[in-house]
């Protein structure tokens, strides 16, 4: 299990075409890519369970925990990344509620434009 950021502290300020924002790119792919938004609400998990492809997780809004194959449970919180390897057990709690982009493909290489989060054990 992997974490990264993409708060706009960690974007590039793009000028072209007289734009003025921030952006933070979060994957590349040119094989077949599954995007979808998961909504779990108070109390909600999805089940422990092996990826069958590489899969990133961007909690957009609420909070609660991801654990990995060590069965160590990491908190989670609007703005964090995850990225689980193909093969890889992982499970998605929350006591609150909690929104998030998944992300799958083969081809998912995050770290190419992500910088990893340092988080505490």
């Amino acid at each position: 299990m992997e974490f990264y950021r993409i708060d706009k502290e960690v974007g590039k300020n793009i000028s072209h075409y007289n734009s003025n924002f921030i952006m933070s790119r979060i994957v590349k792919t040119e094989k077949p890519t599954q995007i979808g938004c998961i909504h779990l609400e108070a109390n909600g998990i999805v089940g422990f369970h092996q990826a069958v492809v590489p899969q990133l997780l961007i909690v957009l809004d609420g909070e609660g925990w991801v654990r990995g194959n060590d069965e160590r449970r990491v908190n989670v919180k609007a703005g964090d990344v995850v990225f689980w390897k193909k093969g890889e057990g992982h499970e998605t709690a929350t006591e609150t509620g909690l929104t998030a982009i998944v992300i799958e493909s083969e081809e998912l290489t995050p770290a190419t434009f992500m910088r990893k989060k340092e988080h505490k054990q």
